[in-house]
């Protein structure tokens, strides 16, 4: 069996540029969580059903679990440990903590991430245009009630 030849690659993930060399099957999720230790995206499903791994890539919500790192090289990558600012939340996490929007967190970096990408294409989305936003992402605690609540809370300030 030949050795997989690992693919270089430059990404800029959180404002910061990491070029490292990547096999050509890693996928993205794997890329953030072990290789630059990123551990708030999350694999729930493995398969792009859940939401749980969801990243920005360009400002676009995508699921990390089903895009290859390669497939990344030289976009704009953000996770939900590089919305905060200065050291301060970024508005979308302060109102899910302020409205009880998490319960057991897992799909809350996910669901944040999946929110900020609705909220940068629509500012003001109604409560509708807001659950089918975030129709992607499970959430197996809130009842989506409290998420939605924030999510407009967000757009409303």
């Amino acid at each position: 069996m030949q050795p997989r030849m690992k693919k270089p690659i430059s990404v800029t993930v959180n404002g910061e540029v990491y070029e490292m060399e990547v096999e050509p099957r890693r996928r993205l999720l794997d890329f953030l969580r072990d290789d630059l230790e990123l551990t708030g995206t999350k694999e729930g499903c493995g398969n792009g059903e859940c939401g749980a791994c969801t990243v920005l890539v360009n400002g676009v919500a995508m699921t990390s679990c089903l895009i290859l790192a390669v497939s990344v090289n030289g976009q704009q990558v953000t996770t939900i440990e590089g919305l905060a600012r200065d050291g301060a939340l970024d508005p979308l996490q302060k109102a899910f903590i302020d409205y009880g929007a998490i319960q057991c967190g897992y799909c809350t970096p996910g669901m944040i991430l999946m929110a900020k990408a609705l909220l940068n294409e629509n500012p003001k989305p109604t409560e509708e245009e807001v659950r089918m936003g975030i129709a992607g992402n499970l959430c197996r605690c809130t009842g989506y009630v409290k998420i939605v609540e924030a999510i407009l809370a967000t757009a409303a300030s």
